[in-house]
């Protein structure tokens, strides 16, 4: 597919200016195997970012070997042979604590890695020696770095901004550890945003066309390296308001999810194997367990990679590995049935997800339109089998399955980006963990007595949209309280909800409601407490401020000041827009009066029965709701009518409502994240390992370059052309000396700085100067004589042609003629006699016939032949000029003849005819003139409405 050219028909990505710097933004499809990287910059649109090996796609892994770091395809290399060394498929382990199942299971694919607990925070490190650790957002951070340095690469820009997907059923943890991997890394994170919404997105944006007013509903069905994901989307177009302006734009919404994740291709690759250690076993090559060697199951784990992808286009493959264990090679045939018997109960597991999704989304599939399938692993035969079994219709496969989530979120990245402009597709992504509000309050119960009592309050439930705000009101608290956010009743299984981790997520601890209370005793009814939540576009949960709510009664005259400058507004007001009358006057405030229902607890009951209707009190509404807060007047405090008995109309009640901002003291529950202290030594161990990385490459640079130098110098002493030009002495010093260079780079100089290579590599090119100047020479010079030749013939061309003008249409006087002749006659003198001179001199020796003084033969012929045709160019111009002006010289004259007996015809005519004469004629001519016409019909419309020539100069102007 084309990418650019139908971004720029589709999308109508404007770009702010072609050479604007520092605009480029990207995007980070986080896989569990691999990382793909959007790009968009200016001249640039959406793309896919290509690593060092030109390939779409990069490995997440890692290597530490011998004081080097390595990332990608050479991470992995060192992985086959040192597997304890290479990390990969650690973003399962984010935001999560040792003792996770998701964590143990990672242990068990992979148990050459020895992962500890982080005493601070209870997650997990991977111990590379006896003093180094790695924390998963380390590793991520470097990744993540990595792929900034690639995007870099692309743009040839610094890029700093970017969109990062996620899989959709992330934590909060978990996605307050990917941004903490992004900050390690330098880099401003635009969004989160899940996977399965990037796909649906770039799936949407191509097709904005197609959609309308009616809501057309897709399954997406993406299974990847580690997980499934399914999701219920809708497109339509939809109608919303932005600043005040009602705007028509397309919509994506998600609708239901489901997901399962330990399904996905990377559990086939560890049963392969397996299966593949255990026939090395049945062979009996050798009598060491393969199963005990880290090294021998990571050749396997690689080839069984391989195989899985083979057999998804072949009936069968041959797995062979040479030296498996103990020198042994390993060879043994694999069918496709054999590797479909081997994964029988994954694929049971594949209409799993659809089946949640559309039970999230209360739908059946008769309401889908079509299947769309995203994720590398929906490529085996076996997985589309039961796809087609489960929905009974044709699998859509319109999207790209590795790039779609990538192109999707490069496009968000645009549009958040303040130095591009998209059009506009809104997204709505929804909640898969519900999350809901704890707290206790007293209860009064039958024997006067007074108990605490847990109330629960849910704040989102499954499958809100989000980004949202909420406002959840406590009412009966009249001190300082404390409650509890975590997650509700999870619409998945026991072992899944145990794999979500912790279900509490923070503990908040509110002061200074107590004195707030009693600063405002006396001075209005407090209508509660009021805590605001915020879902924002990555998913992640916030509480933004918490504040005390008072309603005050008060009237004008208590308000004398602040009506003041109110009608001091209005007064300037006036005198710009108006009269008096024509100014609204402002409404006054008031009590909360939005509409707030009662949220159902966990159990589903709300809690109508336990209060009477004017006591309720705890409710979560959602930001927009509260809008109108202070905007209404209550009914029971209406205005006043004044009668006819009194001159004065009654003072106006009106309801203020006080605010005041209490303290809030957040602790996290479920996973620290990684902040203070801990943040700044993470950052400190990237930044060392960064610029030991800079240096090494600047170092291996050097070095490549000496290598190089030597071995070409080495290659091409032999060759006919450095053979005819070098001495016997020089060949011998020359290849002497390479020869000492190359051994001392592969024995003690191959740890070497930079500047000795560098110092190296100058004496070198020193030695060999005039050699490589020599053989420039020898080969370029035909090039150069060519170049002599054709100036010679052109100058001689152009002087033969201006010296065959006759006088009157010569261009050129006598001494530049015979000055440009006189150069071409020195200059062919000039080149038969260095010609000879050469050839009696022996290539060994540096030429008197240089290419440079060709060049400047070249040149001084080209400047005298240039200043001839210019000035033949200007001739030719001012003779058109003259002609010209004598054309319209004689014009005038017979203007000027006609004019004068026209003078003559007048004056043998009455007086009363004197209107026809020039100044007549000019005045009808100029603007206006007809507006002196009284029976003119345009006239006299213009007379009943004079203001037409304004409105038309206004419109003209608004319009310009």
């Amino acid at each position: 597919m084309r990418w650019p050219g139908l971004v720029l028909t589709c999308l109508g990505l404007l770009y702010l200016s072609e050479n604007v710097h520092g605009l480029a933004v990207m995007s980070i499809d986080l896989g569990s195997e691999w990382m793909k990287i959007g790009i968009v910059s200016p001249g640039v649109p959406m793309e896919i970012v290509l690593n060092k090996e030109s390939k779409r796609k990069t490995p997440i892994a890692i290597s530490f070997r011998d004081g080097e770091r390595l990332i990608g395809e050479d991470a992995l290399n060192v992985g086959v042979r040192f597997p304890a060394a290479c990390y990969s498929y650690f973003l399962d382990l984010l935001g999560k604590k040792l003792d996770n199942p998701m964590v143990k299971l990672f242990q068990q694919r992979f148990p050459y890695y020895n992962l500890v607990e982080d005493d601070a925070r209870g997650t997990v490190l991977f111990k590379h020696d006896s003093e180094t650790y790695y924390s998963p957002e380390e590793l991520l951070g470097m990744i993540l770095s990595k792929a900034r340095d690639f995007a870099q690469d692309s743009s040839r820009q610094p890029v700093k901004e970017a969109v990062i997907t996620i899989p959709p059923f992330f934590n909060q943890a978990e996605r307050r550890a990917v941004i903490n991997a992004a900050e390690l890394a330098g880099i401003k994170v635009l969004q989160l945003i899940n996977t399965n919404t990037a796909a649906a997105l770039n799936y949407g944006i191509f097709r904005r066309k197609d959609f309308n007013e009616s809501a057309q509903y897709m399954l997406l069905y993406d299974m990847g390296a580690s997980s499934t994901v399914a999701t219920v989307v809708s497109y339509q177009i939809a109608k919303m308001k932005e600043k005040g302006i009602v705007e028509t734009n397309p919509q994506l919404t998600i609708h239901g999810v489901g997901y399962d994740r330990t399904l996905g291709g990377l559990e086939m690759q560890i049963r392969l194997r397996q299966f593949l250690a255990k026939s090395f076993n049945d062979m009996k090559k050798t009598q060491t367990d393969i199963f005990s060697n880290s090294r021998s199951m990571a050749k396997l784990f690689k080839e069984a990679g391989r195989v899985k992808n083979v057999l998804s286009a072949n009936a069968d493959h041959y797995a062979q590995v040479e030296g498996l264990l103990d020198e042994k090679d390993f060879r043994v045939q694999i069918t496709r049935e054999q590797f479909e018997k081997l994964n029988e109960d994954l694929f049971n597991r594949v209409k799993g997800p659809i089946q949640q999704a559309l039970d999230a989304a209360g739908m059946t599939m008769d309401v889908i339109d079509q299947v769309l399938l995203v994720g590398a692993g929906t490529r085996v035969p076996k997985v589309q089998e039961k796809l087609q079994e489960f929905l009974n219709r044709e699998l859509g496969k319109s999207l790209n399955t590795d790039e779609a989530a990538a192109m999707g979120a490069v496009y968000k990245a645009a549009d958040l980006s303040t130095g591009f402009k998209v059009k506009k597709f809104v997204t709505k992504d929804a909640v898969i963990f519900p999350v809901l509000v704890d707290f206790e309050r007293e209860a009064d119960n039958e024997d006067g007595t007074k108990t605490l009592k847990i109330i629960r309050r849910t704040l989102f439930s499954h499958m809100n949209n989000y980004p949202q705000k909420k406002i959840l009101t406590f009412n009966k608290h009249v001190d300082d309280f404390t409650f509890y956010v975590s997650y509700g009743e999870l619409p998945v299984s026991k072992e899944e909800a145990i794999a979500v981790g912790s279900p509490n997520i923070t503990k908040v601890e509110l002061s200074g409601v107590a004195s707030a209370l009693q600063k405002h005793s006396n001075e209005g009814e407090s209508k509660g407490v009021k805590a605001h939540f915020t879902m924002d576009d990555s998913g992640i949960l916030s509480l933004s401020l918490v504040e005390a709510v008072f309603e005050k009664n008060t009237t004008e005259d208590s308000e004398t000041v602040r009506d003041t400058l109110s009608k001091l507004g209005t007064a300037f007001s006036n005198l710009f827009t108006g009269t008096p009358d024509e100014i609204p006057k402002p409404e006054p405030e008031s009590a909360d009066n939005s509409q707030e229902a009662t949220e159902p607890d966990a159990s589903g009951k709300g809690e109508e029965g336990e209060k009477s209707k004017d006591q309720k009190d705890d409710i979560p509404t959602n930001d927009t709701e509260n809008k109108s807060e202070g905007s209404k007047t209550p009914d029971n405090q209406n205005t006043t009518t004044p009668t006819t008995n009194t001159t004065t109309p009654e003072k106006k009640p009106k309801v203020l409502l006080v605010k005041e901002v209490l303290g809030s003291e957040i602790q996290v529950l479920d996973v620290s994240p990684l902040d203070g202290e801990k943040f700044q030594k993470s950052a400190e161990k990237l930044k060392i390992l960064n610029e030991h990385d800079r240096v090494r490459a600047l170092r291996e640079r050097a070095r490549n370059a000496l290598e190089t130098f030597v071995i070409d110098m080495q290659t091409n002493i032999y060759t006919e052309q450095y053979e005819k030009a070098v001495t016997e002495e020089e060949k011998e010093n020359i290849l002497k000396t390479c020869s000492e260079i190359s051994d001392w780079l592969y024995e003690e100089g191959s740890d070497a700085v930079k500047t000795v290579y560098e110092d190296k590599l100058k004496s070198l090119k020193l030695l060999t100067k005039d050699l490589l100047d020599r053989v420039r020479e020898h080969k370029d010079r035909p090039d150069a004589l060519e170049a002599l030749d054709n100036m010679l013939n052109i100058s001689m061309g152009f002087l033969d042609t201006s010296k065959s003008l006759s006088p009157e249409e010569q261009l050129f006087t006598e001494v530049e003629l015979t000055t440009l002749e006189k150069l071409v006659t020195e200059t062919f003198t000039w080149r038969e006699t260095k010609l000879k001179e050469q050839e009696n001199i022996p290539l060994s020796t540096m030429p008197t016939l240089t290419v440079r003084s060709i060049a400047e033969k070249i040149d001084a012929l080209d400047r005298e032949v240039k200043y001839m045709v210019n000035k033949a160019r200007v001739n030719k111009l001012n003779k058109a000029k003259d002609e010209a002006k004598k054309k319209e010289s004689e014009n005038k004259t017979d203007e000027a003849k006609e004019k004068e007996e026209k003078v003559t015809k007048n004056k043998t005519e009455p007086e009363e005819e004197s209107i026809n004469s020039p100044e007549a004629d000019i005045f009808e001519e100029s603007p206006g003139a007809s507006e002196t016409v009284k029976d003119s019909p345009d006239n006299e419309t213009d007379k009943v409405n004079p203001s037409k020539s304004k409105t038309d100069s206004d419109d003209s102007h608004t319009e310009l």
